[in-house]
């Protein structure tokens, strides 16, 4: 029986209507006015209309002339359609002068051209959709080739997601400035630091960044163990429970820039499981020394006051809208599709991989360089944060050149980042952190919770340092008291700036 629907749905003739392709074309035919103005072919081009939105080859071929004389400026006519398809030799071919003409003839109306659009659109789509549905079942029987069904499924659910998206988004110029001057206009009437997107939960660095933005790939790059999981688990935190990250008088106090509103969470944590993050977090939040309770170092009143803060955390973040995939060695477009199935189903707000080094990429693994394999897994980062149109936070490891440099800070660089100088280029964002305490030689060495954010990189905005406090024995970063020292009604942790600092790569 199934063999012989097979066949059925071998023989049958793709979706299609022909009267609603040669409408269109009539339509462009009868609306030009040769001077530049063609309304019709404009529709086309701006409601996805393309060559292959023709299933008769004839028609086909024909629109492509079209869309060559339109590139040209020349006018839109028969007389000018006919004589370039002779000059290409496909005039016969496309059943001659009679054919073109008869476009024209049997087109009532310009008016109407874009319902007729709309046809030859949607029987374009359900062509498409059997196409990658084919393709698909293919996959699914040759398990030779294709041994992972979730390999099979990411990229199947990839591939008609793609479907949707096909031409991206325009937006008028005109809307684009109007939308731009009602965000700097708000900012007028702010009494305080205006932001654009998400908190970090830490106040100096928001003022830095303004907030972790849509769309932006945001890299926080350190050596191994000097804290980059800790950081991003807390500005997931913040972000989850809408809260900064540093305790005020009555507990820790809501984001002021949208009023302590809760943003869903994705953590894909490649390296950690969820049982270790969540106890990490949990004992964090709860400010307990896990070192001194696993060796029963705390006196029993201290454990008592300590019992008490872990009842509250664990509430709090029993209710936080935090969502935690902890498959190993995930590969980048499986974790799309698993991104995408989570901004769907919950609203994600925020996403974070813990590491990019810890990803995968079947496609380029094949070429057997590594480096041609991080570049793609950072492209694809990027590609996921414009597409959910979301901050994506990814960790990073670097390499060991900064302890190699005879440098006595030890400053790590964004040509440190390991393995690509993708990731460089990829991200709008880059976090570069270290903690003087690590390294013998520097000045601030004997300071053992200073831990310095060097915003190396900010596509739009200020660069620089932020001195943040690193509390090692609760995993936790918080905000560091600024010392006044400069003249009344100034204070900063480094001298009075000029003026703000940005990147001043042109490609950045």
């Amino acid at each position: 029986m199934c063999g012989i629907l097979s066949d059925m749905d071998d023989i049958r003739t793709p979706p299609n209507n022909a009267e609603a392709e040669r409408a269109v074309l009539g339509s462009i035919l009868l609306d030009t006015t040769g001077r530049g103005e063609d309304r019709v072919m404009d529709l086309c081009l701006t409601n996805g209309i393309s060559p292959d939105s023709f299933y008769d080859q004839r028609n086909k071929a024909i629109f492509t002339a079209m869309l060559t004389l339109n590139r040209l400026g020349r006018p839109l006519d028969a007389l000018v359609l006919i004589e370039l398809l002779r000059n290409e030799g496909k005039l016969e071919a496309v059943g001659g002068v009679a054919y073109v003409q008869s476009l024209i003839d049997q087109t009532p109306t310009t008016a109407h051209a874009e319902h007729y659009m709309g046809i030859v659109r949607e029987k374009h789509l359900r062509r498409v959709m059997i196409d990658r549905a084919t393709d698909v079942v293919a996959k699914c029987y040759d398990e030779r080739e294709y041994p992972d069904p979730q390999a099979v499924l990411g990229e199947a659910e990839k591939s008609f997601l793609e479907i949707g998206v096909q031409g991206g988004r325009t937006m008028s110029w005109s809307a684009a400035v109007d939308d731009s001057f009602n965000r700097i206009n708000a900012m007028f009437s702010s009494t305080g630091v205006t932001f654009e997107g998400l908190s970090t939960g830490l106040k100096h660095l928001d003022e830095k960044l303004q907030g972790l933005k849509n769309a932006e790939m945001i890299v926080i790059a350190a050596r191994p163990s000097v804290g980059k999981t800790s950081l991003a688990m807390n500005i997931a935190e913040s972000a989850a429970l809408g809260q900064m990250l540093t305790l005020g008088g009555g507990g820790y106090p809501p984001v002021k820039a949208d009023g302590g509103k809760r943003h869903p969470v994705m953590i894909f944590s490649l390296e950690m499981p969820v049982e270790a993050l969540t106890k990490r977090m949990v004992a964090g939040r709860a400010h307990i020394n896990m070192w001194r309770l696993n060796r029963n170092l705390c006196p029993k009143d201290e454990k008592q006051r300590l019992m008490g803060n872990l009842f509250t955390a664990a509430g709090e973040l029993k209710d936080a809208p935090i969502f935690v995939d902890d498959s190993a060695g995930l590969d980048i477009m499986d974790l799309r599709a698993r991104a995408r199935r989570a901004k769907k189903q919950h609203g994600i707000e925020l996403i974070v991989i813990d590491y990019l080094q810890l990803c995968t990429c079947r496609e380029a693994s094949r070429q057997g360089s590594r480096q041609i394999e991080v570049s793609m897994i950072s492209q694809q980062v990027k590609a996921m944060a414009k597409e959910l149109k979301i901050p994506v936070i990814v960790l990073s490891q670097l390499s060991r050149a900064n302890e190699q440099r005879g440098d006595k800070y030890e400053k790590p660089k964004l040509s440190d980042l390991r393995d690509s100088g993708a990731i460089e280029q990829d991200a709008d964002v880059v976090f570069l952190l270290r903690r003087p305490s690590r390294t013998p030689t520097d000045p601030d060495s004997g300071d053992e919770q200073l831990a310095i954010i060097d915003v190396a990189k900010n596509r739009n905005g200020e660069i620089g340092e932020v001195k943040v406090n690193f509390i090692k024995e609760y995993t936790r970063f918080e905000d560091r008291p600024l010392p006044v020292t400069e003249p009344e009604g100034f204070q900063t942790s480094e001298p009075p700036p000029q003026g703000p600092v940005f990147s001043q790569d042109p490609l950045m």
